[in-house]
C-alpha cells in the first residue's frame, strides 16, 4: 500500500496515511495535492492522481510535539539496525546500566545488540566489560515517527526535515 504524508495548512508534517485515504481529503475539498506518484486511481469515467504529499486547507493546531514510544522497532531503527557494541546486525535489546542494577528502561539507557555481546555483557556494568558503546543512546528527534514507517519518499524530505532519528 503506498502512503502519502499530511501536511497542516502551514506545511507542517502531521500524519502518513494510505494514499486512497489522502485522495479522499482532495476529493472532499479538505485538503489539496502538492506531489503525487506519478500513478492514478481510475473510476468509470475519471483518472485521479495518486496523492503522495496533501496539505490540508485549514490549520490543525497540534496541543503538544509526538514522542515516539520506547519499542524494539523504534531502538533498531535509531541505531540503524546495528549492534551498537560490534557493528554486527542487531537482534535484541541490551540495557546499558542493567534493569537488575537499577537501571531505567528509557531511551538513553537502551541500546540495539546482537545475541553474541548481549549474551556475554550479561547483567554488568560497561566497566566491568571491554564493550565500548559506538553511539551513546538518546531519544529520538521530534518527527522521527515519520522514519519509524520506513524510508520516507524523496518528495516528502523537505517537509519532514530531518535524515536521521537521533539526535
Amino acid at each position: 500500500m503506498v502512503k502519502a504524508l499530511v501536511l497542516n495548512a502551514s506545511y507542517e508534517a502531521l500524519s502518513v496515511v494510505s494514499s486512497r485515504r489522502a485522495l479522499a481529503l482532495v476529493l472532499c475539498e479538505k485538503a489539496e495535492i502538492v506531489h503525487d506518484t506519478g500513478s492514478y486511481f481510475h473510476s468509470e469515467r475519471e483518472a485521479f492522481p495518486e496523492p503522495s504529499v496533501v496539505r490540508l486547507l485549514y490549520f490543525v493546531k497540534v496541543p503538544f510535539p509526538r514522542r515516539v514510544a520506547l519499542t524494539k522497532r523504534a531502538i533498531f531503527a535509531r541505531d540503524s539496525y546495528r549492534c551498537q557494541y560490534c557493528g554486527a546486525p542487531a537482534e535484541n535489546v541490551d540495557h546499558v546500566v542493567p534493569r537488575s542494577r537499577g537501571g531505567p528502561h528509557s531511551w538513553d539507557n537502551v541500546v540495539a545488540s546482537c545475541k553474541p555481546c548481549n549474551a556475554r555483557k550479561m547483567d554488568r556494568y560497561l566497566h566491568e566489560t571491554n564493550f565500548v558503546l559506538k553511539r551513546k543512546p538518546s531519544q529520538p528527534r521530534a518527527k522521527a515517527w515519520i522514519w519509524l514507517l520506513g524510508n520516507p519518499r524523496d518528495e516528502w524530505l523537505p517537509y519532514i526535515g530531518e535524515s536521521s532519528l537521533s539526535a
